[in-house]
């Protein structure tokens, strides 16, 4: 009997121990840590192609964003279709962080509410970081008989037989919906033609093949202009000083005509709605580190950009969403259509 009594208590014990191991097990489980993140490489998705301002921004950020990530990042250029065809490719990847889009108001919000051929819509994309923006310029081919804003508005309205030319990344664009608003406010008729990115629109305007661009400034221009081969006429973004020798251009608040045209365009990483949240502040803080580089920052200031101060996601979400409405009202006051 005193054996069988033993041997009861400890089969008791062992079922003690079964149980608590039991419910020890699901609550591991409960504490067990998420998926290793970046677990592959991580690519930064510029809808233009090489060579342009966006590409420019994408590569003096990848290697300390790679270095604040702890991974591998590379930079992918997609051009075509005003940056849906790269939006297309990040919003067809899973939302798992791997795939960020670099976009402005051209392909984030305005593609998807003008172009009909444009499947997604503003709110399919997830805010990460800004990163920075951009002021604009107003560039001619050297061959135009123009050096300020004014002159520009007159030569426009002379040439109502022959209209002034100008190329943009697409239909659709920023750069689009300013010269519509151009000839709305000033009568003056213009040709629109439309390109994959700012690099060919920089050769044709360097060819004499268009007239003018309204473009981000971007450094390179001195070159160009001590050439005789382009010029810049006047500045959309009075709020902006421009390094010399572009700081005495006349700008849109100086002008006569032009007097409403303020405008900037900002750059920010995104990526598909549904991106885990701690990936999300992962990326949200590796950006940030990477925009207090010294030498990032500096090529990014080199260009005239203004360089965004750290955004919680939750702040970027409401300005994300304050922009959307913008530019709704933007395309609403031009009565943009697409064709």
């Amino acid at each position: 009997m005193k054996r069988f009594g033993r041997w009861l208590c400890a089969l008791a014990f062992l079922g003690c121990g079964t149980a608590g191991t039991a419910q020890a097990q699901p609550q591991a489980q409960s504490q067990a840590q998420p998926p290793a993140f970046p677990s592959k490489v991580v690519t930064l998705m510029v809808p233009y192609p090489a060579g342009a301002a966006s590409d420019f921004t994408a590569r003096a950020l990848s290697e300390p964003f790679a270095k604040a990530l702890g991974g591998p990042v590379i930079v992918e250029n997609i051009g075509g279709a005003t940056g849906a065809i790269a939006a297309a490719k990040v919003l067809g990847a899973p939302a798992d962080g791997h795939y960020l889009f670099q976009g402005s108001p051209n392909e984030l919000i305005l593609s998807g509410l003008v172009n009909k051929s444009t499947r997604y819509k503003p709110e399919d994309f997830q805010w990460i970081a800004p990163v920075a923006t951009s002021p604009l310029v107003l560039v001619v081919n050297s061959k135009l008989p123009v050096h300020s804003l004014d002159e520009f508005v007159a030569l426009a309205r002379a040439r109502k037989d022959a209209p002034l030319s100008y190329g943009t990344p697409g239909a659709g664009t920023l750069y689009h919906l300013l010269g519509e608003l151009f000839t709305r406010r000033t009568g003056a008729p213009l040709t629109h033609v439309p390109y994959k990115g700012g690099a060919p629109i920089i050769q044709d305007l360097l060819g004499g093949q268009i007239d003018f661009a309204f473009m981000p400034y971007q450094a390179f221009y001195v070159d160009y202009v001590n050439q005789g081969r382009l010029r810049l006429v006047g500045s959309l973004s009075p709020g902006k000083r421009l390094p010399a020798p572009f700081d005495t251009l006349q700008t849109s608040a100086q002008s006569k005509d032009m007097k409403e045209f303020d405008f900037g365009i900002w750059t920010s990483y995104m990526v598909r709605k549904g991106t885990p949240q701690p990936v999300a502040e992962r990326l949200n803080a590796a950006i940030a580190t990477a925009l207090k580089n010294p030498h990032a920052r500096a090529q990014l200031e080199s260009q005239a950009k203004t360089v965004f101060e750290p955004m919680s996601l939750e702040a970027g979400e409401k300005f994300y969403a304050s922009e959307v409405a913008r530019y709704r009202e933007l395309v609403k006051t031009i009565g943009y259509e697409a064709p």
